[in-house]
């Protein structure tokens, strides 16, 4: 979940950064951002801690510059992107929930969604990475909102849908889905899950 590569005309200490954020993504993605281990990281990485604390003074700044420079990237690429000029929103939500459900990759049910993983464990506990999440999370149901918007002017959408609303239920919902299957370990209701969400969006069609 949420791959990507690193480009190769990236300057050195600009790699060197980036390699410590593939790092710790992953790190805390295994482990949550508290259990997360710098030992591991830097050892994953080849690097010492000089060239950490270079670029990130202490744990919290790497953490946050994960959730800025690796997750919403990522989230923009494979959930924003798609609906960002669509004038058929339903359609190309469905085509997403479609894809999410092919997927092959046990990681998603295994780990989860790492947004929704540090939602849950940070929000409570620090009002920075609240901030820093609740802002990626805005961002998705914005583009949500404004792609039903475009689907209500289009006809694809039904004028009565409250598209701010519905757009933040339907985010809710998807990561609900992603957060209840990494607790059930279950592909099959992770599979379920987005079904009925599909249904869902089918009753917003005009």
């Amino acid at each position: 979940m949420y791959d990507s590569g690193m480009t190769t005309s990236t300057k050195a200490p600009d790699l060197t950064r980036q390699k410590l954020l593939e790092a710790a993504f992953g790190e805390i993605h295994r482990n949550g951002f508290q259990a997360a281990s710098i030992t591991q990281i830097l050892c994953d990485t080849g690097l010492t801690k000089g060239a950490l604390y270079h670029h990130f003074p202490d744990k919290k700044a790497l953490g946050l510059a994960v959730v800025d420079e690796v997750i919403r990237p990522r989230l923009a690429a494979l959930m924003f992107a798609p609906l960002a000029d669509t004038r058929q929103p339903l359609a190309a939500m469905q085509a997403l929930l479609a894809g999410k459900a092919a997927e092959d990759d046990p990681m998603v049910v295994t780990l989860g969604c790492p947004l929704n993983n540090l939602m849950q464990e940070m929000s409570p506990v620090d009002e920075g990475f609240r901030l820093q999440l609740n802002g990626v999370f805005e961002d998705w149901v914005g583009v949500v909102a404004a792609a039903l918007e475009r689907g209500k002017t289009a006809g694809e959408v039904r004028r009565d849908v409250e598209a701010e609303a519905t757009a933040f239920f339907i985010v809710s919902a998807l990561e609900g889905c992603v957060g209840m299957s990494k607790n059930t370990q279950s592909v099959t209701a992770y599979r379920s899950c987005l079904a009925q969400l599909g249904r869902f969006l089918d009753t917003l069609k005009r």
